[in-house]
């Protein structure tokens, strides 16, 4: 597996997203058994970055289901555990009756944090990220508390999440320059509409995670071939799945992308992870970025 960098760390060009274990469109969910296995297919295939989040849990579960999976998983890997970096993130919490509702105060984040630190059994957090704006609040102000997180130890780095250039820039005013260790924003074919942060982040050295990088749960990423067919082709052209050309696509766009792409099964994960080794040639890589509206600035 091809290597990238992330908060300071060499790890795997493609990440696994954890979330689909949890919480996904179809709301199908393997067992708890099937889910950790998942998540050891992708360790076996390289993978050395994790990304989970306290609020992915299946309707009605408990918050941290999903960092439960990904914290059995190490423990019960037959590999080095301490080579996996694992990322996650807080800022919405479970209100009324389950409904999901933003928290970026610093009193609920460091409550957070402090539980995340507990489920997944570490004594700091290689990344916390930010999740979702809390229009609530001062963004600035957000950022600061998890400044304060990190100050205290309780965190290694911060990064944000679904985050605009204009959020980009008031983190890295806040956190100080070469601070802010990343910006996980959607990112897919279907999906193109972050490609000025994407681009925003080349520019400063922050990496950027693609969340649901193939289209997202619900049939979005098993049908990222038929509904975009370039890529289809250009994964034909090279003997590989459309879903492969997508990641290698994606990490064409910059040395600080690293899909995050999720998965259910560890034939997906298997699959996603060789996208690292697929050498896209320039033409294929303009040809993909104008099929979905992208051309060079």
């Amino acid at each position: 597996m091809k290597q990238r960098t992330l908060a300071g760390r060499q790890v795997s060009a493609i990440g696994l997203g954890a979330m689909p274990l949890s919480m996904n469109n179809d709301k199908e969910y393997p067992s708890f058994e099937d889910a950790v296995a998942t998540v050891h297919a992708a360790l076996d295939a390289g993978v050395t970055l994790i990304d989970t989040a306290d609020i992915y849990a299946p309707d009605g579960e408990e918050m941290g289901h999903n960092e439960r999976i990904v914290a059995e998983a190490l423990r019960t890997w037959d590999g080095d555990a301490s080579s996996i970096f694992v990322a996650t993130k807080g800022g919405i919490k479970l209100g009324e009756g389950g409904a999901k509702v933003r928290d970026g105060s610093e009193a609920y984040l460091r409550s957070a944090v402090e539980k995340s630190l507990g489920i997944l059994g570490v004594d700091q957090i290689e990344l916390y990220q930010y999740h979702r704006p809390d229009r609530s609040l001062v963004y600035g102000d957000i950022i600061a508390g998890l400044k304060a997180l990190q100050g205290d130890g309780l965190v290694r780095a911060v990064g944000i999440s679904n985050a605009s250039v204009e959020e980009i820039q008031i983190a890295i005013d806040v956190l100080g320059e070469g601070n802010l260790a990343s910006v996980q924003n959607e990112f897919s074919p279907k999906h193109p509409g972050s490609i000025d942060e994407l681009r925003f982040c080349g520019e400063r050295d922050i990496a950027f995670l693609p969340w649901s990088p193939l289209g997202g749960t619900g049939g979005g990423a098993r049908r990222v071939g038929d509904r975009f067919s370039m890529f289809r082709e250009v994964g034909e052209a090279h003997g590989v799945s459309p879903q492969q050309a997508v990641l290698a696509w994606e990490l064409a766009l910059g040395s600080h992308v690293i899909p995050i792409p999720g998965a259910r099964r560890a034939a997906s994960i298997i699959d996603s992870a060789q996208a690292s080794e697929l050498e896209l040639s320039a033409d294929e890589v303009t040809r993909l970025s104008e099929s979905v509206g992208i051309f060079d600035d």
